[in-house]
């Protein structure tokens, strides 16, 4: 393929019209992304101004097309987002109808968006509700936790939330499935200290389904653990045939990690261990294993001396 010289003033001439050509095209550019352009963009929407008094259901998704007015730069980097990602819609006129038109609203609604963007249309224009009777439900409260402890500290008492339970209103058939409602996750890690803190609520995924409090109080009591060895006597589980059973030895020792605060609470009271006689019986066992049948709260077996006892049965 022939190779083309080009002299130093062809060549100089070339790179001109070469940047010009650049700098026509970039002009071009830059104008037509200036200019406006209708494009579609979905987004979810958000309820406020509710009936009082009313149990409302949606009869179509959250979701709606908006056809949006912006730049040629929003439509080429942006087209997917709309600041903010969702928008409120005022339901004021479910106080005396069963359906919501957005063109009525479409000014309000345009005042929630960047200046640079407006919205033509949404489709669908109109929504529309089915109401039932809105009725109330007292649910207990869980919390969501994901904790870690500093060596040797944990959980001493049980974890209070404050209050205990939440309040939720809406339409019976919707406050039937719902039997305990979840805080927001709550992380810490390495506790070695007792916790009185605030958590919030976990948001409500169903719009005509209402929430009280929207916040509660979490205390959680930290203390530091330590060993307990307690010697408990033995029971005996399944004697049905009131069988005169000897045990070798009739007592065993047993070791726990309790915290420091309920370190006298930890006794032979709260603390219980037996052996089943069914693993004589059926299973034909020459000796029989130690089961703890109760311990005090929030401690933690570690060991059981002897774990295996020998026994006698006198018939």
């Amino acid at each position: 393929m022939p190779f083309i010289k080009l002299t130093k003033l062809e060549q100089k001439r070339f790179g001109a019209i070469v940047i010009c050509v650049i700098c026509a095209v970039g002009a071009w550019l830059f104008l037509a992304l200036n200019k406006k352009y209708p494009y579609t963009v979905q987004t979810e929407l958000l309820y406020k101004d509710e009936p009082q008094g009313k149990a409302f259901k949606a009869l179509q998704p959250d979701t709606v097309a908006l056809k949006v007015e912006g730049t040629g730069w929003q439509l080429l980097f942006a087209r997917l987002r709309i600041k903010p990602p969702s928008i409120a819609v005022s339901l004021q006129k479910l106080n005396s109808r069963s359906y919501v038109v957005f063109s009525e609203q479409l000014d309000q609604v345009n005042r929630q968006l960047e200046t640079s963007q407006k919205i033509i249309s949404i489709k669908p224009d109109t929504l529309y509700f089915d109401f039932s009777r809105r009725t109330n439900k007292r649910v207990p409260l869980k919390l969501i936790s994901k904790f870690s402890f500093a060596p040797q500290y944990g959980i001493a008492k049980e974890i209070k939330l404050t209050p205990s339970y939440v309040n939720i209103s809406g339409p019976h058939e919707e406050l039937e499935k719902i039997h305990v409602w979840h805080t927001d996750s709550l992380k810490i890690s390495d506790i070695k200290n007792s916790i009185d803190t605030r958590i919030n609520i976990l948001k409500n995924a169903i719009s005509n389904v209402s929430i009280y409090p929207s916040a509660v109080g979490v205390k959680i009591s930290v203390d530091e653990f330590t060993e307990k060895t307690i010697e408990v006597p033995l029971a005996i589980l399944n004697n049905r045939e009131y069988h005169d059973v000897k045990l070798y030895p009739k007592k065993v020792k047993i070791t726990l990690l309790v915290a420091l605060s309920n370190y006298a609470k930890a006794n032979e009271e709260t603390l219980k261990a037996a052996i089943d006689l069914n693993e004589w019986k059926i299973l034909g066992h020459n000796k029989l294993s130690v089961k703890v049948t109760k311990l005090p709260e929030f401690s933690n077996l570690i060991s059981i001396e002897p774990s295996n006892v020998d026994f006698i049965i006198e018939k």
